[in-house]
């Protein structure tokens, strides 16, 4: 795994939204810097970075960035209720769409 994606692996899951600014940036950055695509194992462990929320869009960015490496899409940690629809959309756009309770998918 590339140094770039393991400095932003090793700081965890992006903060919620009351976050300051500064960590927000900082994580953005981080992202900014890897190159695409990105690797099968480096989607995976990017895919446990994903907060309780979008993080003002960052959390956006990261799905695109997952979306560059080749295969199905990682498995994803629940976001929970606050997430968005960034984990239903990465889902989908990789042909692995979560179910919903009704059985059907997103």
């Amino acid at each position: 795994m590339r140094p770039e994606v393991q400095t932003f692996v090793a700081d965890g899951p992006l903060p919620d939204w009351d976050a300051n600014e500064e960590a927000i940036d900082r994580r953005y950055r981080q992202l900014a810097v890897i190159s695409r695509p990105v690797t099968r194992e480096e989607a995976a462990a990017l895919a446990a970075c994903f907060g309780p929320d979008d993080c003002y869009g960052v959390a956006w960015t990261l799905v695109h960035l997952i979306e560059t490496a080749p295969g199905p899409v990682p498995q994803l940690p629940d976001p929970g209720p606050e997430a968005g629809d960034w984990d239903q959309t990465l889902r989908a756009r990789w042909g692995s769409a979560a179910p919903r309770l009704d059985g059907s998918t997103a």
